[in-house]
């Protein structure tokens, strides 16, 4: 029925009071964060202390309903009939029962673009009691391949959700004790700061206009962020600073104010220790973090050659240079896959730019085989995981002379797709083929990423890495066109050609013993989390798994991905603890599991089963307990406890005493005489004379003879 003036009058009332409604401390806008449509069951107190409270204070409108109404989405789309069908249901008025029948649990409905359609509507003969009917909202097709069902979350609980597998207190207290003795973080460098300007009153004035934009910027939404700036006290105990010093969003405002900072440096510095700071606080946060680094990217525009225009600034990707982030590119080999086009590309790109070996930008280096966190258009709480692949300067006519980089995307659990049971390590991120061009402003911070082979083993030297810097560990690589994962098995193919054959390239310090990273579920699994990825039925990846039987060599590189994806869930690539590296392992999709063996180099075996004759005889063996081959070494090619059937055979000899060539002449002149059968003769002229002087007694002797003889 149409509304009366009145009526619009007092629903605009309602939503003014909504819209108004601020926290009890501070001016945050509460309806902020309910602009969209809101789970009634979650949060229950919205719909009861404000919209059905200001609803009733009007009694000029009419009640509120409890189900949708007829021409809704859920109406129309048939989405509630069944609870409707049993609300409305002419048959008898329920009687009460002692005993309540649970209710049944729903298998999941797999929807496909090809069978959708609108079911049939039937008599209901349930007499259930009429309850409220929770709106389901009705999501727009998505652009997915046919053959392909997504569950972004799942709420039927059709499946087991497999739990966090921690690590054990004995790795804990392993990783503890090396970090203790690792070196600090001596602090961001002297080069790539903001040049100095020349106009003394001119730079101030720059500088606080850059300042004021950023403590006044708003998101669409109207919230300001740099409230996640000021939250930051200053003087906290944050622990791997790479300064002790007090300092707060407020002490650089007033020290500008002052005019106490000679240079711009001076002020650069403070705004990169101040992000610094901020990101460490607020990094199990994830709105406060993600507004940190969002400041960090505007204030790093507004100091670039090419600033953003106007104020207030607008932007619809996060201020970062690329137009869309990991998970909604198109895939570099994708086809009519849908995704952003022309972001990324499938190589290193030459055209336009001269290559150097290193940039600076903001105290940071940056050369061949870094690691850095880079802003993500899409989503600034989860910054980019790239590695760099080549350092450059632009050649281009609008951007000569501006340095970037060029630099290989690795993929986060929450941006890929994949079952419900997989688990992920700690940290962990996957390789993937797409290269994208940065310019330095994009750049957050350096980061690490180790491979599984040196990640169980140890952590990284500096400057690689250092305390207090985010390290993620790599796995699989991971296809965004077929959404399968294949697991690593040559390291040396995902690094930059420069550095792959370098014996100083990310070395570590070594643990006490093989430590096993921490496991959790998939992102999607219980938690209300964001793409771009999602959850994909098993029945999808155990098809590729029968694919890998059936698929000709026409498509070869389909084909080794596919057959690689299943090598994804079974272990057994080099490298890995052998062992009880299953429970190491982040794929446990059950159907793919299998008992193939680690591959051995090529050679004679030389096992300990095959010199007791298992084969042979079927002796039984037992695998020696963690807590005992901790204590002994390993092969660096298979990682397997070296053994030995007997004590070592190359002992090392003692030194045996050496002549000197004096002494090894007179031998020689010695053996040659005897040969020759010569006799010792005094008269031989080329022979020394020796005399040897008369001895005690015989002087006596000698003597006392000539006194007998004088006698």
């Amino acid at each position: 029925m149409p509304m009366t003036p009145a009526q619009n009058a007092a629903i605009l009332d309602v939503i003014d009071t909504i819209l108004a409604a601020t926290a009890n401390k501070g001016k945050r806008q509460l309806a902020g964060m309910f602009l969209e449509l809101v789970d009634r069951t979650d949060w229950p107190q919205y719909y009861e202390a404000l919209l059905e409270t200001e609803w009733k204070k009007k009694p000029i409108l009419p009640p509120t309903r409890s189900s949708p109404p007829p021409s809704s989405a859920q109406k129309v789309h048939k989405v509630v009939e069944e609870e409707e069908s049993s609300a409305t249901s002419p048959s008898a008025a329920p009687t009460p029962t002692a005993t309540t029948t649970p209710a049944p649990t729903l298998a999941p409905r797999v929807v496909t673009p090809a069978t959708r359609s609108t079911p049939t509507p039937t008599a209901s003969t349930s007499t259930t009691q009429p309850t409220y009917v929770k709106p389901v909202p009705i999501r727009p097709k998505s652009r997915l391949s046919p053959d392909m069902v997504v569950d972004i979350m799942s709420e039927d609980g059709s499946h087991d959700v497999p739990a966090a597998i921690p690590r054990d207190q004995e790795s804990e207290e392993i990783v503890r004790q090396l970090e203790k003795g690792l070196p600090p973080w001596p602090g961001f460098g002297e080069e790539g700061w903001s040049e100095d300007i020349s106009q003394p009153t001119f730079k101030q004035d720059r500088l606080a206009e850059v300042l004021q934009a950023i403590k006044s910027y708003k998101d669409v939404i109207g919230n300001r962020l740099a409230t996640a700036l000021e939250a930051v006290p200053e003087e906290s105990a944050i622990p791997h600073l790479s300064y002790n010093s007090p300092l707060s969003l407020k002490a650089i405002e007033n020290r500008l104010r002052s005019r106490n900072y000679e240079t711009s440096k001076e002020f650069d510095k403070d705004m990169a220790r101040l992000f610094e700071k901020a990101r460490r606080w607020h990094k199990t946060t994830p709105d406060s973090y993600g507004r940190t680094l969002l400041l960090q990217r505007l204030y790093q525009a507004l100091l670039s050659a090419d600033p953003p225009p106007g104020h207030p600034y607008h932007t619809t990707t996060n201020f970062a240079a690329c137009r869309a982030g990991p998970g909604n590119v198109k895939p570099v080999h994708g086809g009519d896959a849908p995704g952003v086009a022309g972001v990324t590309t499938h190589r290193v790109l030459s055209k336009d730019r001269t290559f150097m070996d290193e940039v600076h930008y903001k105290g940071w280096t940056l050369k061949l085989g870094d690691w850095v966190h880079l802003s993500n258009p899409d989503d600034p709480s989860r910054p980019i995981v790239a590695q760099v692949f080549r350092t450059w300067v632009s050649d281009e006519p609008t951007k000569i002379g501006q340095p970037g980089l060029t630099v290989s995307w690795y993929y986060r659990p929450e941006q890929t797709f994949h079952p419900s049971n997989r688990m992920f390590w700690e940290g962990e991120v996957f390789k993937t083929s797409h290269f994208a061009d940065h310019p330095v402003e994009d750049i957050i911070e350096k980061i690490a990423c180790q491979f599984t082979a040196r990640h169980v083993r140890g952590r990284p030297r500096p400057p690689y890495w250092y305390l207090g810097w985010p390290l993620y560990v790599c796995d699989s690589r991971y296809n965004d066109r077929d959404r399968v994962f294949v697991k690593i098995k040559n390291w040396n193919s995902c690094v930059p050609e420069e550095v792959r054959k370098s014996t100083e390239f990310m070395p570590i310090y070594p643990f006490e013993r093989l430590v096993s990273p921490s496991q959790f579920p998939s992102p999607f699994n219980g938690r209300v989390t964001k793409g771009p990825g999602g959850l994909v039925a098993s029945e999808t990846v155990e098809s590729l798994a029968t694919d890998n039987q059936t698929e000709t060599m026409t498509n070869g590189r389909n084909l080794r991905a596919r057959k690689s994806a299943a090598d994804d869930h079974t272990g057994g690539t080099k490298g890995y603890v052998s062992g009880n590296s299953q429970n190491m392992l982040p794929s446990t999709v059950p159907h793919l599991q299998s008992t193939q063996q680690p591959s051995r180099p090529p050679g004679p075996d030389r096992s300990v089963l095959n010199a007791a004759g298992a084969l042979a005889v079927g002796a039984h063996t037992e695998k020696l307990p963690a807590e005992t081959a901790k204590h002994f070494d390993r092969d660096p090619a298979t990682n397997e406890v070296l053994w030995f059937p007997a004590p070592p055979v190359d002992i090392a000899r003692p030194t045996k005493p050496k002549y000197s060539l004096a002494y090894l002449h007179f031998l020689a002149t010695k053996r040659k005489r005897d040969v020759m059968g010569l006799e010792d003769d005094d008269s031989d002229p080329k022979r020394g004379r020796f005399d040897v002087p008369p001895t005690v007694t015989e002087s006596l002797a000698s003597a006392w003879r000539d006194i007998n003889a004088g006698a």
